[in-house]
């Protein structure tokens, strides 16, 4: 008996092997270059041949599976380290800092990330049936687990899909459901179902999100906020950082900075014109809480920005 189970078991390990190997080659052959690029709406490959700073972006709901390398994704306290052996899963759109740990020329950093929208896993979710969450779920937006052998398995077909461009039309959708149905099987399938069905809280909370994310640049009352989704200013203040593991005014401030960064990178303006742009009245406390945030005043950090981008369209 021993020496049956033994054997199944030895296939599996010789199966992730398998396609962990094959999703490196598949990825590097795609993207040959650092960077990242989108072959299919909804699927993005990444490249990086050395280890990168932090790089200031918002999350958006999706899967996060490394091929090769490791990654930490910080998302206020909180750290979230990736590898070949674990995936990420993200559930709301979060500001949030990420950073390649683990990169070489010879042994680049490659990942793919596959968008999950709402409706669809809402549909999954329906179809499978259930309904509502088996168990009480952790409500944070982003967390890793162990990358199981069945979604490592599709996101290969996933990727095989490239060589094959008349086949993806069809197998595309079945094979992106049939991975949105293996996390909802998953050890993350409780926080994936919760937010899916935005029930309880959660759905206030995301109310509130999308209110701050539209507004960023008008003066956040966080009683108003309160009142408008009917909670407590100490209820909303509790979840809203329980799922994003910020307070609501750390995330406007949050969204307010990256913002700013852009419009002077992006713009050209000066840093006092891109402080009053995302709603900052004081430029000293702009200039402050954006060196808190980025590590430098922002001009130099514009400049530094800017040189980066001029050596790498160089390389």
């Amino acid at each position: 008996m021993s020496t049956m189970i033994h054997k199944p078991a030895e296939r599996e390990v010789q199966r992730i092997q398998a396609n962990h190997e094959e999703l490196v080659e598949r990825v590097s052959r795609v993207i040959r270059e650092d960077g990242v690029v989108q072959p299919f709406p909804g699927l993005h490959l990444a490249r990086a041949s050395a280890p990168t700073e932090p790089l200031h972006g918002v999350s958006t709901p999706s899967l996060c599976v490394i091929a090769q390398g490791s990654k930490e994704v910080l998302l206020g306290e909180s750290r979230y380290r990736y590898d070949p052996l674990h995936y990420l899963l993200a559930t709301i759109e979060l500001p949030s800092i990420s950073q390649v740990l683990e990169a070489s020329k010879a042994q680049p950093y490659l990942s793919l990330r596959l968008e999950l929208p709402p409706t669809l896993v809402s549909s999954v979710l329906l179809e499978a049936g259930y309904t509502s969450p088996r168990k009480q779920a952790d409500a944070r937006a982003i967390d890793v687990s162990l990358l199981d052998g069945n979604v490592l398995d599709a996101a290969v077909r996933l990727v095989r899909l490239l060589d094959a461009p008349t086949e993806a039309p069809v197998l595309l959708p079945l094979i992106t459901r049939e991975i949105v149905y293996r996390l909802l099987m998953g050890e993350q399938g409780g926080r994936l179902r919760h937010l899916a069905i935005m029930g309880g809280y959660t759905s206030d909370i995301t109310r509130a999100v999308a209110r701050i994310r539209q507004d960023f640049d008008q003066p956040l009352c966080i009683e108003d906020l309160a009142r408008e989704l009917g909670m407590s200013v100490s209820g909303l203040h509790h979840h809203f950082k329980e799922v994003t593991a910020m307070s609501p005014l750390q995330f406007q401030k949050r969204l307010r900075l990256q913002e700013a960064r852009r419009l002077m990178l992006g713009e050209d303006l000066d840093a006092q014109a891109a402080a009053y742009r995302v709603g900052y009245q004081d430029a000293s406390h702009f200039n402050r809480e954006y060196r808190s945030l980025f590590g430098i005043p922002p001009m130099r950090d514009v400049q530094r920005l800017r040189g980066e981008t001029l050596a790498f369209s160089g390389q």
